[in-house]
């Protein structure tokens, strides 16, 4: 509902009508079989069109689900090692990386302690700056191994 007494109105052409009063506005469009919009409330006098407004929402709706189409999602996908994880099981884990990594996603490596292994946080260290080098290539840091608890923690994400 247009609550404004006068508003600038554009035609269905898109060729500018001048300022009118409502009702006068509301009446040309009624003419035309055609409905009037408000396309901008926030303008003094606000701005109106002589449009179909069933069309007007449809291409609204159209555009939104092209955006929606358009955009991609980047998810946070995450990695768990152990300071004991032997050579072959780290390979294949770089190589999960790396797949994520070439598909957009950021990376978590988490690198969780158990029991008395929490004394030997520099294993756990080696094993994250380790990764960094070998995946150097396609990832950068975006967050520095850090602690929390009976974990390290660090955040990959891909390189442009």
């Amino acid at each position: 509902m247009i609550r404004a007494k006068e508003v600038r109105v554009i035609g269905a052409e898109g060729d500018q009508l001048g300022i009118l009063p409502r009702n006068e506005a509301v009446a040309m469009a009624r003419e035309a079989g055609m409905d009037l919009v408000e396309v901008a409330a926030t303008t003094d006098p606000p701005v109106c069109r002589i449009m179909d407004y069933g069309k007007f929402k449809y291409e609204q709706q159209k555009k939104k689900a092209e955006a929606k189409k358009r955009q991609s999602v980047v998810q946070i996908k995450e990695i768990k090692v152990r300071p004991k994880t032997d050579d072959h099981d780290y390979d294949t884990k770089i190589r999960h990386i790396r797949r994520f990594l070439e598909d957009g996603d950021r990376c978590k490596v988490t690198v969780f302690f158990r029991g008395r292994e929490i004394v030997h946080k520099d294993r756990g260290l080696a094993i994250l700056d380790r990764m960094v080098r070998d995946l150097a290539d396609v990832a950068k840091l975006e967050q520095e191994p850090r602690a929390e608890g009976r974990t390290l923690q660090m955040l990959l994400v891909p390189k442009k």
